[in-house]
């Protein structure tokens, strides 16, 4: 009987691993998948019959950029959000991590501490705080320090400064598991390539963007899109919300709910590639 190589028996491992994956997929999430995507396609109506369908072909897409403004106007903020959002919750997780990799004090409470709204963060929980105004700074307009900033400011920048201030408790609830990944990454260096670089004559500065950020690129992607699945899935994101809202509506109904559903898969997987793409080919143009 013929051997197998030393490559072929890791393979074959780690296909075992992601085997009960593979059965799950298969078994629960492909049918119901792939027929949501067939009553995209569909007039459904439900009856006490059962499910009826009528195929009126891309009507419902249709519907969503024609007719259903609110649907384009939600989508439109959405996006704007996301992409303020996910440089921001990134930046800030491994500005943090970076801060819990040093000799300090109590560092493992402040993980903890970093962590704990993981584990406690839900729908309802996020909705009762944002309705009590507690996931942003209060009466932040009238700081001096704020009105400085916005003053020498003006176009993007004052929205990024906005947001950051009404959503500041929001990006702090998001960045646990991010900060976790990092810094899994950065105990995982070297230490001897930090001693190398100083005997080179480099500083800390010097040290970070061309030994630290290099290293972690590959977290600096799983974050990324760890982040933007994250922060679509989410229970009160207003997409999910106005996709729940037509399900069962008469005029809409559960084929319109799909073909919503499917733009909104279809978009963020785009958005997914697109970071991961531009990470990829700014990295590869400055580190080589």
């Amino acid at each position: 009987m013929k051997q197998l190589s030393l490559k072929t028996k890791k393979s074959l491992i780690g296909y075992a691993f992601i085997l009960p994956w593979i059965i799950g997929f298969l078994v629960f999430t492909s049918i119901p998948l792939f027929y949501s995507l067939f009553l995209s396609f569909q007039d459904v109506t439900i009856t006490t019959a059962g499910i009826q369908t009528k195929f009126v072909q891309f009507e419902n897409y249709e519907y969503a950029f024609a007719v259903d403004a609110q649907f384009t106007q939600i989508f439109l903020v959405f996006l704007r959000e996301l992409a303020l959002s996910v440089p921001i919750i990134i930046v800030f997780s491994l500005i943090i991590a970076l801060l819990l990799n040093q000799q300090i004090r109590f560092k493992n409470f402040f993980r903890t501490v970093f962590f704990l709204p993981v584990i406690i963060s839900s729908g309802p929980v996020i909705s009762k705080l944002t309705e009590q105004g507690v996931t942003s700074i209060p009466s932040i307009e009238d700081y001096a320090i704020f009105a400085t900033l916005m003053a020498g400011t003006d176009g993007f920048i004052n929205t990024v400064i906005i947001y950051l201030m009404d959503n500041l408790i929001m990006i702090l609830w998001y960045s646990g598991v991010q900060i976790l990944i990092f810094l899994a990454a950065l105990q995982k260096l070297d230490k001897q390539i930090y001693e190398s670089a100083k005997i080179d004559g480099a500083s800390n500065w010097e040290s970070f963007w061309l030994v630290t950020l290099p290293s972690i690129f590959p977290m600096i992607i799983v974050n990324t899109i760890f982040t933007i699945v994250m922060y679509s899935i989410f229970a009160v994101n207003p997409v999910i919300t106005h996709i729940q809202s037509n399900m069962f509506r008469i005029d809409t109904g559960f084929g319109y709910a799909s073909a919503l559903s499917w733009i909104y898969f279809l978009v963020i997987t785009v958005v997914i590639a697109v970071s991961v793409g531009i990470l990829s080919i700014r990295t590869r143009k400055k580190y080589t």
